[in-house]
């Protein structure tokens, strides 16, 4: 099944011989790194191996939230919703940003007094993140019949259209002058007296001082290749969108068994609110030790099966030279079939406590992959084993609504200006550095 319909975005005729950075990955993450340092004057090119924003950045659930995010990620989205707010006008294009507030259900008083520290973390922020009761939740989410006992509401989270966001940021770098290549997968980092020089393409080479890894779900295989260790697996998200569908709510809304957001031609999209699918593959077991933690911790949430894709990765060589045929020519997008029964079943879900879902026409359902660290925080760092390189990934579902934020803080670090927020937090070394893994760190 095809994926969601993206806006495209044509990529230019011909490489620029030399830039100052190469971007590799052209989804959010990457097309907003591009975006911030052509904005600064910085010489750009985004090179993506198949689309602008055609993986997970199209097919996540359109939330930009800083509800329930890890402490470490706090002051990361309070700079990526100030992005959000000014991003229309900074590149002339629409993203479909709405502010409508975000719930999140509260079915005890356990998972309440939860949910109530957790706010305390936004008063520093001046911030609001409220609980609400089931009254309040019923006068805020319209046509609910069945209303949660509690919920932690935060009028400030936001929407946006991941069909159209990372393709309006990249157009907008392109009008500061930086170079859009799709179809252009990267195929070597080249370096010269132990520094990055270049890279090399599918079309040919790139002279240029920086590199910026932003490849998502592709980030550890191709870091695998320059002899960098990146702990990352994938799991798969799948969602459904709705026709448009009047009389629902305005607000996104997650509980257990399903999650929502209105769409900006006024349909839905939905998915289930916890459950997702783990393919079983060779870096599963490479990386057990590492993601034992987070396994053990969420295991509810997993879903683990043995599919084709194990032989699929098998398959894939795990090193190469500048003049063979890669990996990310032989598969330009990511595009798995979505879970059927764990959309129908949310949809239904969703139908059960707003009954307006009832009446909802599903358009299409898709599937995306999303990487994941072993700590669910996302690598925004340099690479001490190769200056000049730097990665940005690993953001574990989080990448649309932080991406804009991430871009700016990885500007800063490639140009080594004072950083918008510390990074030391996302710095690639703590997994190798005896720090220890913490999840969910501050809830």
């Amino acid at each position: 099944m095809p994926g969601p319909q993206i806006v495209r975005v044509e990529g230019d005729a011909t490489l620029p011989p030399r830039v100052d950075v190469v971007v590799i990955g052209g989804g959010i993450v990457g097309s907003s790194t591009a975006f911030e340092l052509a904005d600064r004057g910085v010489s750009v090119a985004l090179c993506e191996k198949g689309g602008i924003g055609e993986e997970q950045s199209s097919r996540n659930w359109g939330w930009v939230r800083i509800t329930r995010r890890d402490e470490r990620e706090i002051p990361l989205m309070v700079e990526a919703l100030r992005s959000w707010s000014s991003l229309g006008d900074r590149t002339g294009r629409d993203t479909g940003f709405t502010r409508a507030g975000i719930a999140f259900a509260c079915q005890s008083d356990e998972e309440i007094a939860r949910h109530e520290n957790w706010a305390k973390l936004l008063e520093p922020w001046q911030i609001e993140s409220r609980m609400i009761g089931p009254q309040a939740f019923a006068d805020i989410y319209k046509g609910c019949v069945h209303p949660p006992k509690g919920a932690l509401y935060t009028p400030a989270d936001a929407r946006a259209e991941p069909q159209k966001a990372a393709p309006a940021i990249a157009e907008a770098a392109r009008d500061r002058g930086a170079a859009v290549l799709t179809n252009c997968a990267v195929r070597a980092v080249e370096s010269s007296a132990g520094r990055v020089s270049g890279v090399v393409t599918e079309h040919g080479r790139i002279a240029c001082d920086k590199v910026v890894l932003a490849g998502g779900a592709w980030s550890r295989l191709f870091s695998g290749n320059l002899g960098i260790e990146l702990p990352q697996l994938k799991i798969m998200n799948s969602v459904s969108r709705t026709e448009p569908l009047e009389g629902g709510p305005e607000g996104a809304y997650w509980t257990s068994g399903y999650a929502f957001r209105k769409r900006q031609d006024g349909g839905y999209s939905i998915a289930d609110g916890s459950v997702n699918i783990v393919d079983l593959v060779p870096d599963t077991l490479r990386l057990m030790t590492k993601f034992f933690p987070a396994l053990r911790y969420q295991w509810r949430d997993l879903r683990p099966r043995l599919s084709g894709r194990f032989l699929f990765e098998a398959g894939l060589p795990r090193r190469w030279s500048a003049d063979e045929v890669t990996p990310f020519e032989k598969t330009r997008i990511l595009d798995p079939d979505p879970h059927i029964n764990s959309v129908r079943a949310a949809l239904a879900s969703a139908a059960r406590d707003f009954p307006v879902f009832a009446r909802a026409r599903v358009a299409q359902s898709w599937a995306g992959l999303i990487d994941v660290t072993p700590d669910a925080v996302p690598v925004i760092s340099t690479v001490e084993g190769l200056p000049g390189f730097h990665i940005a990934t690993g953001f574990s579902g989080h990448g649309f609504g932080i991406g804009p934020g991430a871009g700016r803080l990885m500007a800063d670090m490639v140009m080594e200006r004072t950083p918008c927020v510390d990074p030391h937090e996302f710095r690639l070394s703590r997994f190798f550095d005896g720090t220890k893994m913490i999840l969910d760190k501050g809830f």
